[in-house]
């Protein structure tokens, strides 16, 4: 419920003025008055001296010319009344907004008119309200944020960089809420980004990337409006991949190699590597599954050496 603004305090001038208004408004509303009863005399009498000539006419007594005059001056009168209905109209609003100046705060500091209803575009619980306390408020502004806690989406705020790599409709987990892991589906990645200064002090050009939760509702009740939550995106994935440490790859001349083991000795192969994070990454050629390979080759390794494992020590 919405109370409207209460009307300020009147002082002396400007209730003297409002009330001269008033008494104006009413002279102006008796002069409509007096011209319209004047209006509908004349028009009666149009009529009835119309209706009179159009029957003489008809006898052949009075000429068409006659008609024609007594028709004209009907047509003048009812226009005239018409105006004279408008302007009792237009002198009531007169009077109307003239007494509406000299309203103003009752002694107990209420108006009288009550509340008005607000209703809501849509169904949902209140998520925020931005204004607690009581003041005026102008048409259109916002005065509370309403929203359906079975229609949560999640924004991430990732680097850009990392944004543009996402797949489309790619997959997300949802840990750290507060209860099991929920799954979500890439929504869509907002148009523009905005400069953000980190922990550390370093800017960063970061985006709002939004998920729908494809968890029922039902599966997660306590997930509310702004909580936090842990996502963690797939960004690739693939159907047994062939992985290797990234700390078995090094790079020679314009290629990646790895060194795999062949009983005692190594060898030095080409590999080609495909997707990659932070601690492995997919062999698209150069290896098989099954084979050994050396972690954190020495630099003076080279290819035919003898090695031997690390478990024998």
């Amino acid at each position: 419920m919405v109370e409207p603004i209460s009307p300020g305090l009147l002082d002396a001038r400007t209730r003297m003025q409002s009330e001269a208004a008033v008494t104006e408004a009413e002279a102006a509303l008796h002069v409509a008055e007096t011209d319209l009863a004047r209006a509908r005399e004349d028009y009666i009498f149009a009529k009835s001296h119309f209706d009179r000539t159009s029957e003489l006419v008809e006898r052949g007594v009075a000429s068409i010319t006659r008609l024609e005059e007594a028709q004209q001056l009907f047509a003048i009168t009812n226009a005239a009344l018409e105006a004279a209905n408008a302007r009792i109209a237009q002198a009531e609003g007169g009077l109307r907004r003239a007494k509406a100046a000299l309203v103003e705060t009752s002694g107990n500091g209420e108006n009288d008119t009550c509340c008005m209803s607000l209703l809501a575009p849509t169904d949902g619980v209140v998520l925020d309200i931005d204004e607690v306390s009581a003041r005026p408020v102008t048409s259109g502004e916002r005065l509370l944020t309403i929203g359906d806690p079975g229609q949560i989406e999640l924004v991430a705020d990732l680097l850009t960089s990392d944004a543009v790599s996402l797949p489309p409709n790619a997959r997300a987990t949802v840990e750290r809420w507060g209860g099991p892991p929920l799954q979500a589906k890439l929504a869509y990645v907002e148009p523009a980004a905005r400069m953000k200064v980190s922990a550390l002090g370093i800017e960063e050009q970061r985006v709002d990337v939004v998920f729908d939760i494809t968890t029922p509702p039902e599966q997660r009740p306590d997930l509310g409006h702004e909580f936090a939550v842990y996502l963690r995106i797939v960004t690739y994935e693939e159907e047994d991949a062939l992985l290797i440490p990234l700390s078995a790859a090094f790079r020679t001349d314009d290629y990646w190699a790895a060194f795999r083991a062949d009983g005692d000795r190594v060898t030095r192969v080409p590999v080609d590597l495909g997707a990659r994070n932070g601690r492995f990454a997919v062999v698209e050629s150069g290896l098989e599954p099954g084979d050994r390979i050396v972690e954190h080759p020495r630099d003076d390794l080279t290819d035919g050496a003898l090695i031997e494992e690390r478990t024998t020590f």
